[in-house]
């Protein structure tokens, strides 16, 4: 098992990396050319620029138990379709059982964004030492369920 993160503007990947190295966990940082990351743990791949590049570098790269953050619904279904599992940044666990839902709605979102006037939805909300609480939870527990799912 190893951890991927789609670490382009990922506010978590301090907590992931510190969780990771607890556990002795492998992780993988993947960003594009406009976000270079360095790491002291972390093994860090630099994908081309090009439109969605980070996004199915991971989906390649990741195999099945892996763990994967990511914020787009879009590599979460992609990756639960490999046989790994996910994880957003708000520590919600991405599954084969709610992606569906998730893609729905941000369909819905993306058509409400584009439409003009008082129907305009607002981006998140900024992030908080709660939000960060909540994602490390959620993390412990899926890596947990993922150790007892590979026994």
């Amino acid at each position: 098992m190893k951890i991927l993160v789609d670490a382009d503007a990922c506010p978590v990947v301090s907590i992931v990396e510190r969780i990771a190295k607890q556990q002795n966990l492998d992780v993988i940082l993947l960003c594009d050319t406009n976000h270079i990351l360095h790491s002291d743990y972390s093994e860090v791949k630099i994908i081309g620029a090009g439109a969605d590049a980070v996004d199915f570098a991971l989906v390649n790269l990741c195999n099945k138990g892996d763990i994967v953050v990511t914020q787009d619904y879009g590599v979460a279904a992609m990756i639960l379709g490999k046989g790994a599992v996910g994880i957003h940044q708000s520590g919600r666990w991405y599954t084969n059982d709610n992606i569906d839902q998730m893609l729905m709605e941000r369909h819905i979102n993306k058509k409400a964004r584009r439409t003009k006037g008082k129907h305009h939805i607002k981006g998140p909300a900024k992030r908080t030492e709660e939000d960060d609480r909540r994602f490390e939870e959620s993390f412990r527990r899926l890596i947990e369920s993922q150790s007892k799912e590979m026994m």
